[in-house]
Formats: structure tokens, C-alpha cells, sequence
């Protein structure tokens, strides 16, 4: 009888862990839709961007075109590769800095309204996109824990838990503060 109630306690112990397994795996996969979301409202916002710009740096294209590349290269990158989309995102965001300079080439365009609402929004989504990238990471760091600690390990190895990885920036140039002055 004694044994009969050990068993059942490790094994409602083992479904606890189970499900907190399930749990910060789902946790962590919807903290990276909210990054994916912010993402993708900072890509509709580009074309919008990119045709403003047009207007008055026309000899500006090369930087234009790069912009266009980089962010289809970045929607192009599989959903659950958070390395990868986070390389392509530093690379988009750094060209997205280009744009903003050469407002100070192109003083009409500086004064340009429709310019000034476009690089608000787009200064208001970094903003939630670095906020979203912050939950995602601890999510992710809490799903690491879980599937690296004992004896939640025992578990999550048979049951295919994995670590997350974190979405970071990898390119040391990325984590420089860009120069632009308006």
C-alpha cells in the first residue's frame, strides 16, 4: 500500500513537471509571436518609408534598394530560426540608420511630414520590438532552466524539450549606437 502511494506521488510529480515544461515551452513561443508581430509591423511600415524618401533622394537608390533586400531577406528567414532572424533584422536595422541620415542631406525631407510620422512609428515599434525581445528571452531562459535543471532534465530529453535560443544580436558593430542626427 505504501508503495502503491509512493508511486502515485512520483508520478503526479513527474506530470507536474511535465506540464511546467509545457507550459514555459508555450510561454516562450508566444513571447516570440509578439516579437514576430512587431517585426512584421516594422517591414508593412518600410514600403511606406522607402516611397517617401524616393521622392527626394532619388540618386539616394542603392540605400533604398539595400532597405527593400534586407527586408525580404529578413521575412524570407523560417519562422523558428531566432538566430537567424535576429542576424537579419540587425542588418535591416542599421540600414533603416542610413535612411534617417540622410534627412540631414535632404532638408525638405527632414520637414516632410509624412516622413516625420513614418520615423515616429517606426522609432515606436523599436521601442516594442526591444520590449517583446526582452520577454522573449526570459521566456526562453525559463524554458532553459527547466530542460537543464534536475530533475526536470529526466523529462524533458525524452519528451523532446530542447533549449531555446535567445534572440540576440551577434554582430559586435550591431550593438554600437548609430550616429544619426535629425
Amino acid at each position: 500500500m505504501i508503495g502503491l502511494a509512493i508511486a502515485a506521488v512520483v508520478i503526479l510529480y513527474l506530470i507536474f513537471i511535465y506540464n511546467g515544461l509545457v507550459k514555459a515551452r508555450q510561454v516562450k513561443e508566444e513571447a516570440w509571436s509578439g516579437i514576430d508581430v512587431q517585426l512584421k509591423r516594422r517591414a508593412d511600415l518600410i514600403p511606406n518609408l522607402i516611397e517617401t524618401v524616393k521622392g527626394y533622394a532619388a540618386h539616394e537608390k542603392g540605400t533604398l534598394q539595400e532597405i527593400v533586400e534586407l527586408r525580404n531577406r529578413a521575412q524570407a528567414v523560417p519562422t523558428g530560426d531566432v538566430a537567424g532572424r535576429a542576424a537579419a533584422e540587425g542588418l535591416l536595422t542599421q540600414a533603416l540608420g542610413k535612411v534617417f541620415a540622410l534627412a540631414e542631406a535632404y532638408p525638405d525631407l527632414k520637414a516632410n511630414q509624412n516622413f516625420s510620422e513614418l520615423q515616429q512609428s517606426l522609432e515606436s515599434i523599436e521601442s516594442e520590438v526591444q520590449m517583446a525581445r526582452r520577454y522573449y528571452n526570459g521566456a526562453a531562459r525559463d524554458l532553459n532552466v527547466k530542460v537543464e535543471s534536475f530533475p526536470s532534465n529526466f523529462i524533458a530529453g525524452p519528451f523532446g524539450f530542447t533549449k531555446a535560443a535567445f534572440f540576440e544580436i551577434t554582430n559586435e558593430a550591431d550593438r554600437a549606437v548609430p550616429v544619426v542626427k535629425f
